[in-house]
């Protein structure tokens, strides 16, 4: 594995050095290239680092690790500030359903406006009873 992964480096070095020559827009395509690679071992890290908290025992305590998310503390208990933010997810799921339902009574109203109301409000009645006989 080392000697493959150093020769490999050793041609990105030199394909690195080759490419910036005279030019002044390659090296702020080695920065960016440079950057990239930095983004790359940083996220291969970030998966390896919660198994090393796990192998030394720092795990549920692992605030070192990128994007570590502390396993829940009271599994199958609901604690007060999840059901804060659960009344809260229903506060905003229940203002837009009623939007909803606004759109769709107008648009029921814009549609009986340019029918004959009559007609309709006993094509409507018909429809619901058959549903409540049926």
């Amino acid at each position: 594995w080392g000697q493959d992964q150093i020769k490999g480096w050793h041609k990105q070095a030199s394909a690195l050095q080759t490419n910036q020559g005279n030019q002044e827009g390659t090296v702020v395509t080695a920065e960016v290239f440079d950057v990239m690679r930095r983004v790359q071992v940083q996220n291969k890290l970030a998966g390896v680092c919660e198994d090393m908290c796990k192998e030394v025992g720092a795990y549920p305590k692992c605030t070192q690790c990128p994007k570590f998310v502390e396993p829940d503390s009271t599994p199958g208990v609901m604690t007060w500030d999840e059901l804060l933010e659960h009344m809260d997810n229903l506060v905003s799921w229940g203002q837009d359903q009623i939007k909803g339902w606004h759109k769709q009574a107008s648009a029921l109203q814009v549609q009986n406006d340019h029918s004959d109301a009559a007609a309709s409000d006993l094509n409507r009645r018909m429809q619901f009873q058959n549903k409540l006989a049926g």
